[in-house]
């Protein structure tokens, strides 16, 4: 059973990472999808942020060809393969999703968050630091901001919150769940960092027109690499 889940993950993941070949490039939700037109989403990252999923994609299919070819019987492996097959899974058909409708895109963002996260808190640190765990924590960090950015565009097209004001709830959201997980993986500061990356990117985006929501993303960077030095040192 263990080679069969190993082999279904790497199918699932060279589907994931073929996906965006095949399906009209996403570059945020359509407006019309939204009764609030909001102008551009204080909450949404500079478009460069985005260039992180190359490195997500090429990582992940590392992970997915080593694991059938080393690890296909390893149950230290086996027991992130489900939570990662799904996360990866939804994601196959994610950007389709995302294009036809911003409310279940951000359900299924957050089926993918969840299966992300799930599988790199079951992933020890050691061994297969580089092929195990790095990975993952590379897709749960981007997750754990992007599920946040899509609910943070949902919430303030429809008027539950002003751009402004679902930008700096989903950033106060951002980084609770980012240092709870980092607390339970401390030797694992890749997840960390890409949580950073993506609050650089809203940083970015908003100096110029929205510096409230750039000081509170910058805030968000300055305590979770404070985090993320203090775990260190702890280790």
């Amino acid at each position: 059973m263990t080679r069969l889940s190993a082999l279904i993950l790497l199918v699932v993941t060279v589907a994931f990472g073929l996906a965006p070949l095949v399906t009209p490039p996403f570059t945020g939700y359509d407006p019309a999808l939204f009764p609030v037109d909001v102008g551009r989403p204080a909450i949404q990252p500079a478009g460069y942020a985005f260039s992180i999923w190359s490195v997500i994609y090429l990582w992940l299919i590392v992970h997915a060809v080593y694991g059938v070819w080393k690890r296909a019987d390893d149950p230290v492996w086996e027991r992130t393969r489900l939570p990662l097959t799904v996360a990866i899974g939804v994601g196959v058909v994610w950007l389709w999703i995302a294009g036809q409708s911003a409310i279940w895109g951000t359900v299924t963002i957050w089926i993918m968050a969840a299966g992300a996260l799930s599988a790199f808190l079951r992933a020890p640190t050691e061994p297969d630091r580089w092929l195990l765990s790095g990975p993952l924590a590379i897709f749960a960090g981007w997750l754990t901001a992007a599920s946040a950015v899509s609910t943070g565009v949902l919430i303030a097209g429809y008027g539950v919150l002003s751009n402004v004001g679902s930008a700096l709830a989903m950033l106060a959201l951002v980084l609770v769940i980012a240092l709870a997980v980092q607390a339970r993986k401390p030797r694992m500061p890749v997840y960390g960092l890409t949580v950073v990356w993506a609050l650089a990117g809203v940083i970015v985006a908003n100096w110029g027109d929205l510096p409230l929501v750039a000081w509170a993303a910058t805030g968000g960077a300055v305590v979770m690499l404070g985090a993320l030095v203090l775990t260190l040192r702890r280790e």
